[in-house]
Order: C-alpha cells, then sequence, then structure tokens
C-alpha cells in the first residue's frame, strides 16, 4: 500500500484541501513553490501509463480537479502548472497517480 492510499484511507494525516467521491488533494510534504498540492484519485493507479480505457471519464475529473484546486487556491490569474511524473526517470517516487498543482511564484522553463 502505498503513502497515498494510506492517506486515502485515512490511516496517515494530511493537510485535505478538496475531496470527492474521485479524488482527493493535500498538501505536499515537501513544496517547491508557496502552493504545492497533490490531487490524487481514490482509484490506485500507478501512473498515467498505466491508465486504462476504462480510467477515461476518472482521469478528466483528475485533470478538472486539479484545475478547481487552482481556482480555489487563487492561482488562476497569476497561472500554474500541472504536472504528473512518470516512472523513475520522470522523477516519480509515489507509485500511484498524482498531480502536481504548483504556483503563487513564477515558474522557469525548463524545469531542473
Amino acid at each position: 500500500m502505498t503513502v497515498f492510499a494510506k492517506i486515502i484511507a485515512g490511516e496517515i494525516p494530511a493537510n485535505i484541501v478538496y475531496q470527492d467521491d474521485h479524488v482527493i488533494a493535500f498538501a505536499d510534504l515537501n513544496p517547491v513553490a508557496p502552493v504545492h498540492l497533490l490531487v490524487v484519485p481514490r482509484k490506485p493507479i500507478v501512473s498515467v501509463a498505466t491508465a486504462t480505457p476504462d480510467d477515461e471519464q476518472l482521469m478528466g475529473k483528475l485533470v478538472l480537479a486539479a484545475a478547481e484546486v487552482a481556482r480555489q487556491q487563487g492561482l488562476e490569474e497569476g497561472g500554474y502548472r500541472l504536472i504528473t511524473n512518470v516512472g523513475r526517470n520522470g522523477g516519480q517516487s509515489v507509485f500511484h497517480l498524482h498531480v502536481h498543482v504548483v504556483g503563487g511564484r513564477a515558474l522557469g522553463w525548463p524545469p531542473g
């Protein structure tokens, strides 16, 4: 069971900022910006690479929830970044799909 599955199950506390029947969003423990949240599907999908056609509706809900969380955090006007890492070389450290919502400051490109 991943740390995110434990948060979803209520076994580990988290600063939850949004939740519905399909997704949960909470503060990242190691923020890289003033606002750094993680939006996670309740269903344990490893990454976008392992999502199936059956997950199509859930993937849409995940992205729309990330946009809603960004709006609630006041990021819409200034802008923000949505990030999902895939695999170890892509920077994925928790193998449960999640979208990082990062904002609250100017973000450079390319990332580090």
